[in-house]
């Protein structure tokens, strides 16, 4: 039997499996898409791994608490996952009785920074923003009559600014945007709506998964783009179907990313 435990972060769900002893196998392709499957699986957004750490320092010690080996529902490999790492770092609290107030986890894109709040919500320092990528052009274009800018925070995305977030279906652009030519290793997508000085509406499509409820790399992604263009100050929020998430900048320029995880239910597949 497999245990598994379900999480979500603004609606934004993923299967959680500790697997510290590495017993679990995730060469075949297929067994991820079952198990993130929602009418045949577990379903989710993602399936995220809970793993031991192979970083150490000069001295042998470790650097991070634990690994995050984080699948897309299709099975792709994902660089980085905003929501997911903040639940990780709950579900590694959970696994391993830790009252921790500080957590580095390791993930494709480096150390990551978590802080567990009094609220019970957790601050994730996400780097800086990076402009300049293979992944993308380095100029902005215009898909789909709507003009985006690129940036990547680990994994590439398109941000676009709309004034009717409403009447835009994203589940029919978002796909071929993802898939357009200029993105050799295809692209995540965001429309953003502002609303007020600092809080905006935003509708994503993720790469590997669909339109999904929330994006944490896609949060920071637009906070890197509206700070940019200098549109916003100090915090801001972001409204997705899922839920709120709540943007900031370090003194140091990196993106501070807050916001909940929650578990929703643990279970055993066979």
């Amino acid at each position: 039997m497999l245990e598994f435990y379900k999480y979500h972060g603004a609606g934004n769900d993923f299967i959680m499996i500790d697997n510290r002893d590495g017993n679990f196998d995730v060469t075949d392709v297929n067994k991820i898409k079952l198990l993130c499957n929602r009418r045949f699986g577990i379903g989710a957004d993602g399936l995220i791994l809970l793993e031991l750490s192979n970083k150490v320092d000069s001295t042998n010690s470790p650097q991070a608490n634990c690994f995050m080996n984080y699948y897309n529902a299709d099975g792709t490999v994902a660089e980085m996952c905003g929501n997911g790492v903040r639940c990780l770092a709950k579900f590694f609290l959970k696994q391993t009785n830790s009252n921790l107030k500080e957590l580095s986890i390791d993930t494709r894109a480096g150390i990551k920074k978590v802080i567990c709040n009094d609220d019970e919500s957790f601050s994730v320092n996400m780097g800086a923003p990076v402009f300049s990528h293979s992944d993308f052009p380095d100029s902005s274009l215009t898909l789909e009559n709507i003009l985006f800018k690129f940036v990547s925070m680990g994994n590439p995305h398109a941000v676009g600014l709309v004034k009717n977030i409403s009447e835009i279906d994203i589940s029919k652009i978002g796909p071929k945007i993802e898939q357009d030519f200029h993105f050799p290793n295809k692209i995540n997508v965001e429309l953003v709506e502002k609303v007020t000085d600092n809080y905006f509406k935003v509708k994503v499509w993720e790469r590997g998964c669909g339109v999904t409820l929330a994006c944490g790399t896609g949060a920071c992604a637009v906070y890197a783009i509206l700070k940019n263009d200098q549109e916003v100050g100090g915090e801001i929020t972001l409204e997705f179907l899922g839920g709120n998430l709540f943007l900031s900048k370090s003194k140091e320029g990196q993106i501070i990313l807050r916001g909940p995880a929650v578990c929703v239910f643990k279970g055993e597949l066979k």
